[in-house]
Order: structure tokens, then C-alpha cells, then sequence
């Protein structure tokens, strides 16, 4: 067998691949973004014709993956967590709809927050979705629930969750790979209307669905990535899901005294559960992010077995696990310090030096002095770092898109000036909608659109706005000479600054774009043309 050192986040990619993938579509956002870079990098994937250009939003992703399963291919859709807020109307309804070819939804979740908003669990869209789910506790797991995740997908013709975290995503190990699958050939779904989710057909697709749950949890039951492992210590029993089995295995390298269900596929298999739960004085729960089996088992079993976890505070309720935490809550003593103080010493965020938002912040913090009491509603991004010394240049940071929808609404409450601050990769994302809200009501309102000409936050990918943002603008209804573009450098700064003073005075909808590269990517394209003339 031939064998690769893989990120969690690469053996995905090439368990997809090795499975017959046809398609890969993904917006980009740590900690799920390599899983579609290894997918554009690998040889193989562009000698078949791999698709795997970035989409627009997750939406779109969502949508277009579900596309090419109804074309009978096997596709997968990657995105982090708070993504699949984004793309939950088209994955829900894809529960409903049911798949043709093969349908994996890759979702890597972020506990501990730490390149995110939130550390929201996405085990929860999948019981709600009432979808089968699979989350892999190591690397080797994580090449094989992909294969697993796409014959699982077109037995029962439903989408399949695979869910990671960040350090798995983030962690290498060794993996031996399979044979190779080839991609399924085109074909489309029997019945025409399948996907027609018109109400007197959505009632009939959603019955089928629920009929498969039985299915569905026996599958669980009796799934190779969940195991009942016995041992004679009954005094507690410990369910540990994904890589909370990993962390389980490191403070017991010897195999644990006690028994342990490996849990890693759901529907939680309820005889394993029930089992452990009749067996053993205590039942301790171990998994990444919220307390989403703990809850089940909870409402499901009686009052009376002795279950601990995060809700009752053995398990920190917040924050992600580690071999340490779950040292603590067996009482055993920690393997290692916990003070890491005198070794990493902490870095906060910053612009990086040269970076073109430094510029921009600088010019916007000068022109809104004279207009107190402003705000700036930002965005996802790079430039969220505004927030912090020496800018303290923007007032806000909840979602993709957000800041011109915040900007539009504070403005209708009465603020003067309501200014947003949004990349050009975001805006294309989910801004442009908010746009047209501002434009339909001239909402007095000034966006400004930081165009680095990339997606600099997640690595410098390719942005859906290069070259297009005026004519976006344009096409959208903003008025020609409201649409400013200029260039942030300190040379320009007393011009930018009056420029900037001008749109805001003004009482409608104004965008002012602030292109230069993004300093990163012009390094590397310096870099790359060097090596060419050499």
C-alpha cells in the first residue's frame, strides 16, 4: 500500500479523490481551506479534470455540488463552520431532495474560536438536516470516511456530513491509501422530479426521509468507525467521539481500564449507549464542542444513570478538548504544563508591514475626526484587525456581509455617518445584496470596499471580485461619480482623506474602493517572476 504523511485536512482531499470525486466546491475558510488548495495542487485531479475552482459563498458551493450529484457524479462541498450558516437553506433542503451521485459535506469546525466568531457545533445541522453524519477521530479515519461517506451517500441517495475540527484539519500523520475508484459516469436521477421541491412533492421526499432513520441508525450500529471496546473496570465507562477518542488513547497508551465506546457515525447507535449506560456506575462523555450526545443520552435514557460531560462541568463547557483536559476529567494527573508562558510568548493580530488597510485606516480614521458621533461597520476579514491599536478604526464584526447591512440599518435609525468597511472578496461573498437594500432606498450610507485583489485572510486564493468590483457597482445602481476609486499609499493621503470627506457628507449610497495588493501576494508574484527570468 502506498503510504503519505497528510494534513487531516489533505487525507480528506485524498480520500475524495481516491473515491472517484468528480468535483470539489468550497469557499475558503480555515480551518477546511487546504482541503480544495491539495485538491488545485495534486497532479491526478488536474490529469482527470477535478473540478475544484473556488465558489463565490458556501451557498453557491452547496448548490453547484448538489448540482453535479444530480448529474450522478460523486461531488463534495468544503467549508468551515459558520459557513454552513450560509449554505444551510441548500444543504437542509438537499436532505429533502436526496442525492444522485454521491454527496459529501465537509464541514471543519473552529473550537476555541480560533480563527472564528464562534465555536458553533455542525452536528447539529446534520439532526437537523436528519442526514447521516461521520466524524473521524484521526487522519487514517478521515481518508476512509470519504469513501465510506460517498457508497454510504448513493445506498441510501442522501446527502453525508463528515465533520472535522481544527486540529485534526491541522495535524499530520501517516495514512495508507486505497486503490483508486473510478468517477462515476453521467446519470441522471430516474425520477424527473425528484428535486422539484414543490410542496406536494417536498411532503413525499420528506417521508421517504424519515423512513430512512431507522436505516440510517443501524447503519451507525454497525459502522466500522464505531466500536464498543470492552474492559473490566466498570466503574465508569467513557463515550468518547472523534478526535476526543485520539486524546482519550494518549492518556491511556497501554489501552484504557475502562470501557470505551469509540463513537464517530451517527445517529448515536443506541444499543452501544444503552449498553455502556446498564454496564458501568458512570458514563463520561468526551467531545469536541458542545455537549450535542451528552443532550441525547440525556433526554433519551432515564434520570438515573450517572452521566458526565460538559453539562455537569467534569468537561469544560466551553473551548476545545486536549489530552490534558481530558486528564482532569478522569482525575488522573496531566501529562504536561499547562503554562506555556515561559515558551510561546503571545503575539496579538496585526496588519502586516506594508499592508495597503493600513493606509486605508489611517485616511478613514482622519476624515471621520471632524464627524463624531460615526461608526464603521466592518467585516470577515483581514481588515477586521482595524479594531485593534493603533487603528481602533472600526465598531463591529458579526458575519459575512454584515457591515453594509449594519451600516444601512444604523443609518435608518438616524447615525450620521454610517460607514462600512468590507474586502472585496467578502463583498462578493455576501455584500452585494446588502448593496442593493442601500441602493433601492438611497440609504445615506458610505461603503468602503478594501480591494487587496485577493482573499488575503485565508492565504492569498483567488478573489470572485478581481476586476470586476466597478462594474458590480455599476451594474447594482450606484451612481458613477459616487463610485471612487483610489489607491491607499501615503503619498496620496491628503487627497484620499478629502476624497473620503466628500462621500461621506454625501447623503445617499457612495462606495469608495481602496485598491493595492495585498503585500503577500505581490512577495510571492515577485518571487515567482524572479525565478522565471532565471
Amino acid at each position: 500500500m502506498k503510504r503519505m504523511l497528510l494534513l487531516g485536512d489533505e487525507a480528506i482531499a485524498q480520500g475524495a479523490l481516491d473515491a472517484g470525486l468528480s468535483g470539489v466546491y468550497a469557499y475558503p475558510g480555515t480551518p477546511s481551506t487546504e482541503i480544495t488548495e491539495y485538491i488545485q495542487k495534486v497532479k491526478e485531479a488536474r490529469e482527470r479534470g477535478v473540478h475544484s475552482d473556488w465558489s463565490a459563498n458556501e451557498k453557491t458551493a452547496m448548490e453547484a455540488a448538489l448540482g453535479m450529484s444530480y448529474a450522478g457524479k460523486r461531488a463534495m462541498v468544503c467549508m468551515k463552520h459558520v459557513g454552513l450558516n450560509v449554505a444551510a437553506d441548500g444543504f437542509v433542503n438537499a436532505g429533502i431532495t436526496g442525492a444522485n451521485g454521491g454527496l459529501l459535506v465537509l464541514v471543519a469546525d473552529d473550537p476555541s474560536m480560533h480563527s472564528s466568531q464562534n465555536e458553533q457545533d455542525s452536528r447539529y445541522y446534520g439532526k437537523f438536516a436528519l442526514v447521516p453524519m461521520i466524524e473521524p477521530s484521526n487522519q487514517q479515519e478521515t481518508y476512509e470516511a470519504a469513501g465510506h461517506a460517498f457508497a454510504l451517500s448513493e445506498k441510501y441517495a442522501t446527502p453525508v456530513l463528515v465533520r472535522i475540527t481544527t486540529r485534526l484539519a491541522h495535524s499530520r500523520a501517516g495514512v495508507e491509501l486505497s486503490d483508486p475508484r473510478a468517477e462515476n459516469d453521467l446519470r441522471l436521477p430516474a425520477d424527473k422530479r425528484q428535486f422539484v421541491l414543490l410542496p406536494s412533492i417536498a411532503r413525499k421526499n420528506y417521508q421517504s426521509l424519515l423512513g430512512k432513520q431507522v436505516a440510517f441508525e443501524e447503519e451507525a450500529e454497525n459502522s466500522p468507525f464505531n466500536k464498543y471496546i470492552d474492559a473490566e473496570d466498570r466503574s465508569l465507562g467513557i463515550i468518547a467521539c472523534g478526535i476526543g477518542y485520539n486524546y482519550l488513547m494518549e492518556n491511556f497508551p497501554e489501552g484504557c481500564p475502562h470501557p470505551v465506546l469509540k463513537l464517530s457515525q451517527y445517529p448515536v447507535p443506541r444499543n452501544h449507549v444503552k449498553r455502556m449506560l446498564d454496564e458501568c456506575e458512570r458514563v463520561l462523555i468526551l467531545e469536541e464542542g458542545a455537549p450535542f450526545v451528552e443532550e441525547q443520552i440525556r433526554g433519551l435514557m432515564d434520570a438515573t444513570y450517572n452521566i458526565l460531560g460538559r453539562l455537569d462541568g467534569t468537561v469544560p463547557r466551553a473551548g476545545e478538548l486536549n489530552p490534558n483536559i481530558v486528564a482532569k476529567s478522569l482525575g488522573r494527573e496531566i501529562a504536561l504544563t499547562e503554562d506555556k508562558s515561559e515558551i510561546v510568548r503571545p503575539r496579538p493580530p496585526e496588519l502586516c508591514p506594508g499592508c495597503p488597510h493600513i493606509d486605508s485606516y489611517n485616511a478613514l480614521n482622519q476624515a471621520l475626526m471632524e464627524l463624531e458621533p460615526g461608526r464603521v461597520f466592518s467585516d470577515i476579514g483581514c481588515y477586521t484587525r482595524g479594531a485593534l491599536e493603533p487603528f481602533n478604526a472600526i465598531n463591529s464584526c458579526v458575519d459575512m456581509g454584515a457591515s453594509i447591512t449594519m451600516a444601512k440599518g444604523a443609518a435608518d435609525a438616524g447615525l450620521f455617518p454610517a460607514v462600512a468597511v468590507i474586502g472585496d472578496s467578502t463583498f462578493t461573498h455576501s455584500g452585494m445584496t446588502g448593496l442593493l437594500d442601500a441602493i433601492i432606498e438611497d440609504s445615506p450610507i458610505t461603503v468602503m470596499i478594501v480591494d487587496n485583489e485577493t482573499t488575503g485572510m485565508t492565504g492569498g486564493q483567488t478573489s470572485s471580485a478581481r476586476g470586476k468590483l466597478e462594474d458590480i457597482c455599476k451594474g447594482l445602481g450606484v451612481p458613477e461619480d459616487h463610485i471612487r476609486v483610489v489607491e491607499p499609499l501615503k503619498k496620496y493621503h491628503d487627497e484620499n482623506v478629502a476624497m473620503i470627506k466628500e462621500e461621506l457628507y454625501h447623503k445617499g449610497v457612495s462606495v469608495i474602493i481602496e485598491r493595492r495588493e495585498c503585500i503577500q501576494t505581490a512577495k510571492i508574484a515577485r518571487k515567482l517572476a524572479k525565478e522565471v527570468k532565471s
